[in-house]
């Protein structure tokens, strides 16, 4: 349990963020990303949803759960099962042709989010 919720009801509290408060953000989701990718496990399913915060300050960390649609991987491997939530889902996905980048197409999403609103 995190006290500061999910980055999804954050982003409906407060509508959009900062640059600045969007890009540290950022920087959070792309670190654990990578530390996901370099342990060898593609999450498949990014969304704020997913992702928890430590507490309501604007410092929070970030905590990435729903590793149920997890798999582990190696360099060069190919999925072609349907994976993911609707709007967050890379293009890749329905074509059944896919590998990490997927989760990379996920932070992407995320960002916008962070920067647009919901």
């Amino acid at each position: 349990w995190c006290a500061g919720g999910s980055l999804f009801d954050r982003n409906i509290a407060i509508g959009h963020h900062s640059e600045r408060a969007a890009a540290s953000l950022c920087k959070s989701i792309v670190e654990v990303v990578h530390f996901c990718h370099s342990s060898g496990v593609m999450h498949r399913d990014l969304k704020p949803e997913h992702f928890l915060l430590s507490d309501k300050t604007a410092t929070a960390v970030l905590k990435l759960t729903g590793f149920g649609l997890s798999i582990f991987f190696r360099e060069g491997d190919i999925f072609r099962d349907i994976v993911g939530s609707a709007y967050y889902v890379a293009p890749e996905v329905p074509r059944r042709q896919y590998s990490k980048e997927i989760d990379i197409w996920g932070a992407g999403v995320i960002l916008y989010i962070l920067l647009c609103g919901v």
